[in-house]
């Protein structure tokens, strides 16, 4: 991905940064919408994996519609363009400034999460004179097989309705004229790499969707969330994931009735593999059981190692430097940041080039959930990022 004419370019800017390279987004977008496009799928974009401008305004103009989790999440996504037609909000804490600013864009549907948000929502648009679509969010007890800090499907999840509570929704819903049931939302988690979750996703679906068609409710959308996971081991050998796969097992294995629409909230699917954290080496401290590279980036720049002891392929960018005849003597490091938390590790017994101080380093797959938790903890700078148009 980096070859010898953006190392050298990366060479003359301070970081760390966040490098996104949008034509890779543009080809992973164009391969998404041509899988989906094969089965009339909608598709949002959850933009709660990367709201840089640049990379929104990309995603934008593909035509897709915006997943949101927060009332600043829906503004942003009507800022930048996307139809307030194809924009959902999701989240367990709706706040009532929140609903009502979603409520004023006339937005697709809120994916409400609880009896009581109903009766918030209900009420809320009664008196601002609006009917708010919903979809109800269920949680299907799949187990995403994923991390348990990004697993959001079970019982013991904060998220969605339970089972034994959809007769309470209908009944509110039956109350308020100015609640319009359209479809039902499910989400089981992120970073889901087994396909067959989406399997078991797809049997849960069409149990709850039978229980309601049963009872007469002739819903529209079937909003299956997102989940799908990415190849942080080999960035290069699998940049964009395998939506033919993931798509076709939702057409083979999702029972729709003939007038229901199949919507998507993809998000680290889309961005994770466009961006990457570029640092350099501060210092090197070699010593009896181990090695360490100290960054200028740290988890405030990318949370994910600290917070989900998530892997991220590291690269040193800078062999030519000092090792001009190939890549020289391999060492295995700790590779950490300079923030005072011992959880400020980006990857231990990494095998590196024998490295020294101003190397650069990149940290691959760091497009999703990287520059949006970024945080000025120690007081740090608010992180820079480049695009690849701008080095080219």
């Amino acid at each position: 991905m980096f070859n010898k004419d953006i190392v050298t370019a990366f060479e003359q800017k301070e970081t760390p940064f966040f490098y996104y390279d949008l034509a890779l987004l543009q080809a992973t977008l164009d391969r998404a919408l041509t899988e989906a496009n094969k089965y009339g799928f909608h598709i949002h974009y959850a933009l709660k994996a990367n709201f840089n401008e640049r990379v929104l305004r990309v995603i934008q103009e593909s035509g897709i519609g915006a997943d949101c989790v927060s009332g600043n999440e829906v503004l942003k996504a009507v800022e930048v363009g996307f139809a307030p037609e194809k924009i959902v909000f999701a989240g367990v804490g709706k706040a009532d400034k929140e609903i009502l600013a979603a409520l004023d864009h006339n937005i697709f549907a809120f994916n409400v999460e609880s009896v009581q948000e109903l009766h918030v929502i209900g009420d809320l648009a009664k008196r601002a004179g609006k009917v708010a679509k919903i979809a109800l969010r269920i949680n299907p007890n799949v187990d995403a097989q994923t991390h348990k800090y990004i697993t959001t499907g079970l019982d013991e999840n904060k998220f969605g309705i339970k089972t034994w509570e959809l007769s309470d929704c209908l009944d509110t819903i039956k109350s308020f004229d100015s609640l319009e049931l359209i479809g039902l939302h499910f989400h089981v988690g992120s970073q889901v790499v087994d396909l067959n979750v989406f399997k078991s996703l797809c049997v849960k679906v069409n149990e709850f969707n039978n229980w309601f068609d049963e009872r007469g409710y002739r819903l529209k959308v079937l909003n299956v969330g997102g989940g799908l996971g990415v190849n942080y081991t080999d960035p290069d050998g699998e940049p964009i994931v395998d939506f033919k796969r993931y798509f076709e097992i939702f057409d083979q294995f999702l029972e729709r009735k003939g007038h229901q629409e199949v919507h998507f909230e993809l998000g680290r699917a889309l961005v994770s593999q466009c961006g990457s954290l570029i640092s350099r080496v501060l210092y090197v401290k070699n010593g009896i059981k181990k090695n360490f590279i100290i960054l200028d980036a740290g988890m405030t720049e990318l949370m994910r190692p600290a917070l989900y002891q998530a892997y991220h392929k590291i690269e040193r960018l800078s062999s030519e430097q000092h090792n001009e005849g190939g890549v020289g003597m391999l060492t295995h490091y700790d590779v950490v940041g300079p923030i005072c938390e011992s959880t400020d590790c980006f990857g231990k017994e990494v095998e590196l080039p024998e490295s020294k101080r101003g190397d650069l380093i990149a940290i691959r797959t760091a497009g999703a959930y990287g520059e949006v938790m970024a945080s000025r903890y120690n007081l740090r700078n608010e992180i820079r990022y480049v695009y690849n148009d701008e080095i080219a």
